[in-house]
């Protein structure tokens, strides 16, 4: 496993050879859906340290891409991240910081891939609806998507049975590479997400 700077994303040689890494690991697919199943995991990993510190403490981590170390596998999966310093400010100001690490992000991935930015971005409104959930404090991300701004669409949540899940905005893809689609896919008929979620969360 190797650390990397987040700021490799915006590389087109680095983010190319993942998606090579991608294909091994998924069989041929357009670029554009390697794109977006890669997106859908590194969008999550890379929000996730200043997140989970905001949620815990109350005080947000850097998300800035100069800030932030991805661990990678060789194989090119995403394990984790971690950021180096605070953030100090505002909600609002974390709101834009947090954009423009997204918006550098998304564009990467997009003239790499070929995927499309609104998708990619409402991966990452799935993303930060998702860590936030899991993190125990799923009423900021509301607040903080609306200052992130960016035509970013707002995160949904929903009660099945009595546990609260995001009710998705994106498609991560996945079953154009032969795979099943994700429990909570919204590319199925909603009473079969239901169903497939009340048996997931017993």
């Amino acid at each position: 496993m190797s650390a990397v700077p987040a700021t490799a994303i915006t590389d087109p040689a680095w983010l190319r050879a993942q998606l090579g890494l991608a294909a091994r690991r998924y069989g041929c697919a357009p670029a554009g859906v390697l794109g977006t199943i890669w997106w859908y995991s590194a969008s999550s990993v890379l929000v996730a340290p200043t997140l989970e510190a905001l949620a815990s403490t109350g005080r947000a981590l850097d998300p800035a891409l100069s800030s932030v170390t991805l661990d990678v596998t060789d194989d090119g999966r995403l394990l984790g991240a971690r950021s180096g310093r605070p953030f100090d400010g505002s909600q609002d100001k974390l709101g834009k910081a947090l954009g423009e690490t997204l918006e550098s992000a998304i564009a990467g991935v997009e003239a790499v891939s070929g995927a499309r930015s609104p998708a990619l971005r409402a991966i990452a409104t799935d993303s930060i609806a998702n860590r936030l959930l899991f993190s125990g404090a799923p009423e900021r991300a509301e607040p903080l998507i609306a200052a992130i701004g960016q035509r970013m669409p707002r995160p949904r949540y929903v009660l099945i049975g009595s546990n609260r899940v995001v009710r998705r905005a994106s498609c991560c893809l996945i079953y154009q590479v032969g795979l099943p689609k994700c429990t909570s896919c919204p590319r199925q008929h909603p009473a079969d997400r239901d169903r497939r979620l009340r048996t997931a969360l017993g």
